[in-house]
């Protein structure tokens, strides 16, 4: 096992709030947002590529997401992807132009999508704390090795410590502002 890196420690940390940041993203609140179809993939040239790298995607109104297909014939395999990606939209085809109306969230609907922000928030606490464990594992190994005494592992604990609260902290956060948005209060 390496030495202990702070830095490396935060930097994973941080990728756990990101992570949930983009999951979080994809999940729809009733308002149009680009990123509600960044997890759609379209079979165009006989390979699965991302929606965002064969159209743009744009919101013309706040109802409404606009995807304007770059080559004519994706338009059918974009149409499809976007219907079968289980997001509960039903493109409108206008040429190269698909519209996608945003249709009004069901209050059950609402209650799952905030119970799956939940999910995706613990599942961000986690990796947190499995950053958290690497890390306190690796200033044992370190004071083991005679790298520094005990005084010095308990002050980089405290320091780990530190850090992992500040994470969840940002976690917690970011999913409660999410699940109000949702639960539209």
């Amino acid at each position: 096992m390496a030495a202990y890196d702070k830095a490396d420690l935060e930097r994973r940390m941080a990728g756990s709030v990101e992570s949930l940041k983009g999951d979080l993203g994809g999940l729809r609140t009733g308002r149009a947002s680009t990123s509600l179809l960044d997890p759609v993939t379209v079979e165009v040239y006989g390979a699965q590529m991302p929606l965002n790298q064969v159209a743009t995607v744009s919101v013309p109104e706040p109802r409404m997401l606009s995807v304007q297909v770059w080559d004519k014939a994706n338009v059918g395999p974009c149409d499809k992807a976007i219907r079968s990606a289980g997001l509960g939209l039903n493109p409108i085809v206008d040429g190269t132009t698909l519209r996608l109306p945003i249709p009004d969230l069901t209050e059950e609907r609402r209650k799952e999508l905030a119970k799956l922000a939940g999910k995706y928030a613990e599942d961000a606490r986690i990796a947190a704390r499995n950053v958290r464990r690497d890390g306190m594992d690796s200033l044992k190994v370190d004071e083991k090795k005679g790298l520094f005494g005990e005084d010095e592992r308990k002050k980089l604990e405290t320091e780990v410590q530190k850090l992992t609260d500040k994470t969840i902290a940002e976690i917690d956060a970011a999913a409660s502002a999410k699940e109000k948005e949702i639960l539209g209060k």
